[in-house]
């Protein structure tokens, strides 16, 4: 019942954004919420993983999505906003969507960061009718093993993805088949 109910929820927003509709719309009260976050997430990422911290001061974008929720009962989803950071400074707010099918169960809340590496990755995100996640050549995830081998020469194109505040109860995590469409802000 849960997954149903993830699913039809995720299926109705990912409607009202996806190809050939116009941009979900937030207002500036809740662009303001999402940006906070964003920013409060970030920051502790960068206290507890020295990797993202390097990351980020290469970074020409850093697209971070602090309340990710997943769940799902054989079919899944995962939903959540976030803001965009360039030069420190929000330049546009995002939601990321993604649903799922086969064997998995749970309930699970996390966050995670896109750290864009060069203007073709941001040029990419920007794109008419959003980014799916998993069709970009040049994503990678980092996890503990990877991080320890990032130097300056290895981190300065493409995208990578670093999870973080993992709380709950789901087997895996991943960004592959997510799409993320930009949101517009209400006057």
């Amino acid at each position: 019942m849960l997954a149903m109910t993830s699913l039809a929820a995720l299926l109705t927003v990912s409607c009202s954004s996806g190809p050939g509709g116009s941009k979900a719309l937030v207002s500036d009260t809740d662009a303001r919420k999402i940006e906070s976050k964003s920013r409060a997430a970030l920051s502790s990422l960068y206290k507890e993983n020295a990797q993202a911290k390097q990351l980020g001061a290469q970074a020409q974008g850093i697209l971070v999505f602090p309340e990710m929720v997943k769940g799902g009962l054989v079919v899944g989803g995962s939903y959540g906003d976030g803001a965009l950071y360039q030069r420190s400074k929000a330049t546009g707010y995002y939601r990321s969507i993604s649903a799922s099918y086969g064997l998995q169960a749970g309930l699970q809340k996390y966050g995670y960061a896109l750290f864009l590496m060069d203007e073709n990755a941001i040029a990419s995100l920007n794109r008419s009718d959003g980014w799916e996640l998993g069709s970009a050549p040049n994503l990678t995830v980092i996890d503990k093993g990877v991080a320890g081998s990032l130097s300056t020469t290895t981190i300065n194109k493409g995208t990578y993805a670093v999870f973080f505040d993992q709380k709950g109860l789901m087997a895996g995590l991943g960004v592959q088949g997510t799409k993320i469409t930009r949101l517009a802000i209400q006057p």
